[in-house]
């Protein structure tokens, strides 16, 4: 069974997703589950590494912090669209010194930028361990290293090393 269906919560995830973006029809399941097969399949050949959680009881922490920053940068983008002053924003690129190496969190810290609007995940490079993001409201670049350090990489360590 497991050769057949490598990743069956993934799988099942997936046609759930699937039937609840597309019409309730046995169409759209029999595709769904075709599509969730195949990426569960496509997954096994990834062989990706199963994360280990050491603090998982700070997940929901985290995951509260995420969204309240979300809100909050969702507010402040909307705030400089609204207003029309974009000449007086500078956008820039910032360059962070990580000392997060698992996968999983890398990842994590990864979706974590790149959900939050006004920051983009632009590079890390895994020989130094330097993440470079871009900032759309650059202010103080020692700001963001602090913010990305202090809230975000210290706690995915805790998860996850």
């Amino acid at each position: 069974m497991r050769r057949i269906l490598p990743y069956p919560v993934l799988t099942a995830s997936l046609v759930i997703v699937w039937m609840l973006l597309n019409a309730f029809s046995l169409g759209h399941f029999l595709l769904g589950l075709v599509v969730a097969v195949g990426a569960s399949r496509a997954m096994m050949q990834l062989e990706p590494s199963k994360p280990r959680l050491r603090r998982w009881q700070l997940i929901p922490w985290l995951c509260g912090i995420v969204l309240l920053d979300i809100a909050r940068s969702n507010i402040a983008v909307a705030t400089i669209i609204l207003r029309g002053d974009r000449q007086a924003r500078r956008a820039g690129f910032v360059s962070i010194p990580l000392d997060l190496r698992d996968r999983t969190g890398l990842a994590v810290l990864a979706c974590i930028v790149t959900s939050t609007p006004g920051t983009a995940w632009v590079e890390y490079d895994s020989a130094s361990g330097v993440l470079l993001i871009h900032v759309l409201d650059l202010v103080d670049e020692q700001e963001w290293v602090d913010l990305i350090k202090t809230r975000y990489e210290a706690t995915l360590r805790e998860i996850f090393e």
